[in-house]
């Protein structure tokens, strides 16, 4: 619910607070004083588009803030954004619009995307002005209002129909995929399975590329890597008969490791002798090397064709690597997937058989749920129109009556995959909303056939039958707030007395907010709020402000709309005797309602 508004720049409100009643509070004024400013101000704070043009002459930028009393809905979205709540439980949304048309958006003191405002509008705030009228006239805005009406009598069988129709028009698109595809399936499937052949024969081994690579760059080296290995397995184990210039054989570091621990095993000396394990140690390791030495160079000898082998394995693995991927493991992996993929598109006929039969038996399913969700519309349908067309008739429209038709769009030709359903051995189209396209008609007069509503309602009718919608909706909108912005355009006499009649009624249970031209009207508000140009003007440019009237000024102001006649004992009698009306109508058709 709003607990206040304050505007600052917008249009030719300088600045203003508003502070609506929980009941009914009406906006009137003269016009161009500005009172639309502040139906475009709820708009902005819903999220609604922002217009530089709007910005008032001069200023910087326009400015919108709502204080709302903070439902559950509206916690949960506060929550999410990590905005905060008042500690009076209210929340807090701003939106700004600078004069070169960029829009800031905050909520409980964060900056918030504009769609965060849009959603906490969806809680709290429906604004209706003729731009909703225009909706009316379209089907499927006609659905959505039937739909609403209905609630969860219609909402849950066609949330069951909207999950089985994702299914069905899954099975439908891969069914047209492998039927109508099948040819270029078949050729996709036949060049995996030769990859996976040509892959087959090959068998790469997970790393091999890279093991086949080292493996060459050694045998390649083979004479140098020979005598490096032979250069150091002499240098530890010595020459084998080899003469040196004494005439001696050529001493290793294993022997001369031997010869320095014998010398201090010999020496009798407590501290020489405790350095020959250390020396025994050392031997051990270099003999180990020598080993390892003398083994690698056995391999070099053992296999002299080897290299020519890696060489034409390499070439093998690069065929493949050069259609497949960058490298063996690569290649590996693209078989797994061609595999994976090669199971998926099985053309046979008795997959195809298969998913026809899958598909046939959701179809099935989805026509039991769009029976269910017509059903529920029926009988929803003939609950409104009866709602309505009484509501009409306290509109001053006592011969009219209005008409809630359902019907469905046939299909030129049965198995249109994902468009259509058989139901009734007739297939119609079956979109997200299930196969009923709803119809709103009107009779507006005795004697007259029904007629769609943009063909048949006069302005003032459309604004009558909008109305009587939103008091038959009142209980299934959870929505706190409602606005209407000159709902009452075109209408007059006794239909403006039963229009505020209606909309006091509709105050009992939600806060309404009405910017009228209509006397009648104003005069079962709550609360009264003027807009008027009595404020400063500064460089020719008019501008508005905002006051509540007391019981005094309200009497001014309905005398005004009555006839002009604001400064006459007649023009004030009569918004007495109006006002007087209305205030005796209110208190017993609110007291019925507690009761």
């Amino acid at each position: 619910m709003l607990a206040e508004m304050r505007i600052q720049g917008l249009g030719v409100i300088d600045d203003a607070t508003l502070e609506p009643h929980r009941g009914l509070t009406v906006l009137t004024g003269e016009t161009g004083a500005g009172k639309t400013m502040v139906v475009t101000g709820l708009t902005l704070l819903g999220g609604g588009r922002a217009e530089s043009s709007r910005v008032a002459e001069g200023a910087g930028r326009a400015l919108v803030e709502g204080r709302f009393e903070a439902g559950a809905p509206a916690l949960r979205i506060a929550e999410e954004v990590g905005a905060e709540v008042d500690e009076d439980g209210t929340l807090i949304a701003v939106r700004t619009i600078n004069a070169d048309g960029r829009s800031r958006a905050h909520l409980g003191g964060r900056s918030v995307p504009v769609g965060v405002l849009a959603r906490l509008a969806e809680s709290v705030l429906a604004v209706h002005g003729q731009n909703d009228q225009l909706r009316l006239l379209r089907p499927v805005e006609q659905r959505a209002v039937l739909d609403r009406f209905a609630g969860d009598a219609v909402a849950v069988p066609l949330e069951r129909y909207r999950a089985v129709r994702g299914d069905w028009r899954e099975a439908c698109a891969e069914l047209v995929e492998r039927r109508d595809g099948a040819r270029q399936l078949a050729r996709e499937a036949d060049l995996l399975r030769h990859g996976l052949a040509e892959i087959a024969s090959v068998n790469p081994q997970p790393g091999e590329d890279t093991a086949l690579v080292a493996e060459a760059r050694r045998l390649a080296a083979a004479d140098d890597l020979r005598s490096a290995a032979g250069g150091a397995r002499l240098a530890l184990a010595g020459g084998d008969g080899a003469d040196v210039s004494d005439g001696a054989e050529q001493p290793g570091a294993l022997g001369l490791v031997g010869e320095a621990r014998r010398l201090l095993a010999g020496s009798g000396d407590p501290a020489l002798e405790g350095l020959e394990p250390r020396l025994a140690e050392m031997s051990m390791l270099l003999d180990d090397v020598a080993g390892e030495l003398t083994g690698f160079l056995d391999a070099l000898d053992a296999d002299p064709e080897r290299l020519q082998s890696v060489l034409v394995r390499q070439a093998e693995l690069r065929a493949l690597t050069r259609k497949y991927a960058a490298d063996s493991d690569g290649v590996l992996l693209w078989a797994e997937q061609a595999n994976t993929r090669l199971a998926g598109i099985d053309t046979s006929d008795e997959a195809i058989a298969a998913l026809q039969a899958r598909r046939d038996k959701l179809a099935t399913e989805l026509a039991r749920h769009a029976e269910a969700v017509s059903a529920a519309r029926r009988e929803a349908a003939t609950r409104l129109a009866a709602a309505v067309t009484e509501e009409l008739t306290g509109l001053a429209m006592p011969d009219a009556r209005l008409l809630v038709q359902l019907s469905r769009r046939e299909l030129g030709e049965p198995g249109t995959d994902g468009v259509g359903v058989e139901l009734g051995r007739r297939w119609v189209a079956a979109g997200p909303d299930g196969v009923d396209e709803v119809e709103v008609r009107l009779v507006p007069h005795a004697g007259s056939g029904p007629v769609p509503l943009h063909k048949g309602a006069s302005g003032g009718e459309l604004s009558r039958v909008m109305l009587a919608l939103e008091v038959v909706l009142a209980d299934a909108d959870p929505v706190p707030t409602m606005v209407f912005d000159e709902v009452d355009a075109g209408v007059g006499g006794r239909a403006a007395v039963e229009i505020g009649r209606r909309l006091a009624r509709l105050a009992v249970s939600h806060q309404v907010i009405v910017v009228t031209h209509l006397p009648q009207v104003a005069a079962y508000a709550d609360r009264h709020v003027v807009v008027d140009k009595r404020g400063a003007a500064s460089n020719g440019v008019t501008r508005g402000r905002v006051r509540t009237l007391d019981e005094t000024d309200r009497i001014v102001e309905l005398a005004r709309m009555l006839a002009g006649l604001d400064d006459t004992s007649t023009g004030r009698a009569h918004a007495e005797e109006l006002l007087a009306t209305a205030t005796r109508e209110k208190s017993t058709s609110r007291a019925a309602a507690a009761r």
